[in-house]
Parts: C-alpha cells; structure tokens; sequence
C-alpha cells in the first residue's frame, strides 16, 4: 500500500526548484546528492517495528515545517518510505501545532495508536496517527503545556501504566522536569511537575561562561528496577556537547548522576558536539544510540547523524549498570539512493 504523503506548501515549492537545501533543511539538503550522502539529522531518534528502522530528527533552523521519515533494515543504508520522495509526518496547515523551530521527535505507539512528541514555538506537542508513517493530527490543535516555553519532549510509560513527559524548561539555561502525563488528552498533570536535576559537574558546562547551563534531550530506560535518565549537557554549538547519564529508583527520581559520564564525548567518540539523541534496541539484540556530531571541526552545522552501539556493564558494588560506547563500531548512517 503506498503511504500517503503530506508536503507544505514551502517544501513544495523548494522541490519544485530544485533547491530545498537554500530553504534551510539539513537532513533535505541532501536532495540532489549522489548515493551514500549522509544523514543530516540533529536530534534524531530511531524506532523500530517489522524488521525494520525508522529514523527521524531535526531539519535545522529555518527549516521546513515538517519531520522526514527514513527507513532502514541495517541502520547502515536508508531510503525513504516514498521511495524517491521525502516522506514527512505531520501537515501544519492546519491539524498540527506549530509555525516555526521543529525539532527533537519522538515516534511513541501505544494501544495500537502512533504519537508523534515534537517540538514547535519553544512548546513541546503531542499529535496521533492510525500509522507509522502518519500523518500525525491533533483533535485540538494545542501544545502540550502552553503556560510556559518547554521543549524537547519524551515519552515514558511505566510498568504500571504511568505516562511520564520529560523534557526541558528554561531558568537561565535549560534543566530536566519531569511531570505525568495523559496519552489520551496530551496534557501533564501541573501538580506532578518537578525538575530532575540541577548542573553540577564540571563536564555538563564547559564553555567559560559564554553560556547558561544547558541539559536538554532527555531519553528514560527502565533496567532491573532502576531508572536511567539519560541527558545531553553544554550549548549544541559547543565541541563538548556531550551524553551522560543519572540513575534513579523511581521515574521521578532523586536521580544520582553517574561518574562514567560522559559516556559520549568528543574525546570518546572522535567528533566534535556529539549528542543529543535516542536510545533503541536494534534487530541484532544489541543496544544503540543515535546522535548528531558537528559537521566538522570548524562548522557546526549541518550536523552529521551518528549511530553507536552501547555496552550495559552491571557493576556489583553499585548494583548499577556502567554505559560505555562501542566507538570501534560506530556507524555513519547513509542515503542508499538520492531523494528527489
């Protein structure tokens, strides 16, 4: 069955002259480019289903008002569900929040339904779909918690059927909350609101006060009873952008950050503001992490998307699992064919 695809009017008329790099996309800058191009996803996010990967993430600033959708049986090459067409996942014409600065998705099923958790205006949003590939709709268009900005939504749902939204609000630099959260409305439960952390260590800020500090791109996972937050820390525009991660004994914490962070970092795995992504496991059993790198030592963007298994070490003294990159590993997604 072919998948429906929606394009807003802007995409339209970039591919339409050929040029939706000039638009500001840099995952669809790729357009045009010869086969084995690379991905140009910032905080991309990877979910699996029927032997497949789908992959999305963050067009840049400026970009079109949508999120692309990749496929993938090997997480090494990838091609678009629409075959040589960008596939995009919501329509913001009208049925979606949000009129500028899409970023950070998260594709989340539950009880037969798809979600799509997105950011747009600085406010995190929350839209449905009947199918993977969308298109994503909201019954009211609205962002999740309109009272104040917040951004980089993720979903968690706990063994006892408890939605949580993590995600970033802003207090001179961004921090982690955490609130309940209601699948069905899109809405969080003001009273749970609390924030997960404060900085602290000395890797999380490394830019001499050039910037506030900065924790964004929350990912939660549930292992053996404990919880692990796992968060990105340091400006995007900074080489230190970096992965670590805080344990906790419930989903609301007090959360205890562990002293293997970072476990991504430049010096680690080679690249320069390597972070900000999504845990998933792949179809080989194995543990993976997708993130964005800098597009080289000396320009930040487009970022590049990376992919790099994990080790989960328990370590018996602590009772907690040590996380470590497989850097002899690390995967550099690629388009199997150009996108028209």
């Amino acid at each position: 069955m072919k998948v429906k695809t929606i394009v807003s009017r802007t995409v339209a008329a970039c591919l339409a002259a050929g040029a939706l790099a000039s638009c500001g996309g840099n995952a669809a800058s790729q357009q045009g480019k010869t086969e084995g191009e690379e991905i140009f996803f910032a905080d991309p996010t990877v979910y699996v289903e029927n032997g497949k990967y789908y992959m999305t993430g963050t067009m840049g600033y400026g970009s079109p008002k949508v999120f692309t959708l990749l496929e993938s049986t090997d997480l090494e090459h990838w091609t678009s569900p629409d075959g040589d067409k960008w596939h995009t996942l919501i329509n913001t014409d009208s049925t979606t929040f949000g009129t500028d600065m899409f970023w950070a998705p998260q594709i989340f099923k539950d009880g037969g339904k798809y979600y799509l958790a997105y950011t747009a205006n600085e406010q995190t949003a929350w839209a449905v779909s009947d199918s993977l590939a969308g298109p994503y709709v909201q019954s009211e268009v609205k962002p999740i918690d309109g009272s104040e900005k917040n951004i980089d939504p993720f979903v968690f749902k706990d063994d006892d059927g408890k939605y949580y939204l993590y995600h970033v609000r802003f207090n001179h630099g961004n921090y982690l909350w955490v609130a309940e959260f209601d699948v069905n409305t899109g809405s969080i439960n003001p009273e749970t609101l609390k924030q997960c952390l404060e900085y602290s260590e000395p890797w999380e800020k490394t830019d001499n006060g050039v910037w506030d500090p900065i924790m964004e791109g929350p990912t939660v996972i549930k292992k053996d009873g404990t919880y692990y937050l796992i968060y990105s820390a340091n400006h995007f525009e900074n080489p230190d952008y970096a992965v670590g991660y805080a344990t906790a004994p419930s989903p609301v914490g007090p959360w205890t950050k562990h002293p293997g962070s970072p476990f991504i970092h430049r010096s680690i795995v080679g690249e320069n503001g390597s972070g900000h992504g999504d845990l998933f496991a792949g179809l080989d059993g194995k543990t993976y992490y997708v993130y964005h790198v800098h597009n080289s030592a000396e320009q930040v963007a487009p970022r590049r998307t990376r992919i790099v298994p994990l080790q989960f070490v328990m370590n018996d003294s602590t009772g907690i699992y040590d996380i470590k990159a497989d850097t002899a590993n690390i995967i550099i997604p690629r388009l199997q064919t150009p996108l028209k």
